[in-house]
């Protein structure tokens, strides 16, 4: 279990297939996952914990698990993982948070580290935010971050089309090019 980064409040690691059960609070909670129209099976949480193992073994990041450094309490996840933006594959910091997490700052926080992270450690010409248009909350963070809305896309996801915007926000010690 591999730490990536601290903040003031948290600590972020690699996640563990012991973390199966903080996951499903988390995916398994369905105003958590209202972004997403619906609630995960046991085994699509299995699935999405075995994807960001794959992640952190083919490109070295994925998201991570969020843990507050006082209690060691998993409260959420965030991250860094390639997705296609329609700009081509781009770095997005992703964030996800239990329910009893929310309106603590925590999403905020952890992006911040994450952003940091990309420009310092992984030399990213710039991160993008993925959001669908109707998650305001998730839209707020991505704000937070110097983020910009730059465009849309429609992701086919559960069945149905769901539109999002894409926010980014440019490195500028890397002039805006991507170095990876």
């Amino acid at each position: 279990m591999r730490e990536i980064l601290q903040t003031k409040r948290l600590r972020l690691r690699e996640m563990t297939k012991a973390d199966f059960h903080s996951l499903c609070t988390i995916l398994q909670d369905e105003k958590v996952m209202y972004a997403y129209e619906h609630a995960f099976s046991d085994e699509e949480v299995e699935d999405w914990l075995e994807r960001q193992l794959e992640r952190y073994r083919q490109d070295g990041i994925g998201l991570w698990a969020v843990e507050r450094k006082d209690t060691g309490e998993f409260v959420g996840q965030t991250g860094l993982t390639w997705q296609e933006t329609g700009f081509g594959q781009e770095i997005e910091v992703g964030y996800l948070f239990k329910r009893s997490a929310w309106h603590s700052g925590y999403a905020t926080e952890a992006a911040q580290g994450c952003k940091r992270y990309a420009f310092e450690q992984l030399r990213a010409g710039r991160v993008v935010a993925i959001i669908r248009e109707n998650n305001h909350a998730s839209q707020k963070v991505a704000r937070r971050l110097g983020m910009k809305p730059i465009g849309k896309i429609v992701k086919h996801y559960y069945y149905m089309d769901m539109p999002h915007l894409v926010f980014a926000l440019e490195n500028e010690a890397a002039g805006g090019v991507s170095e990876l």
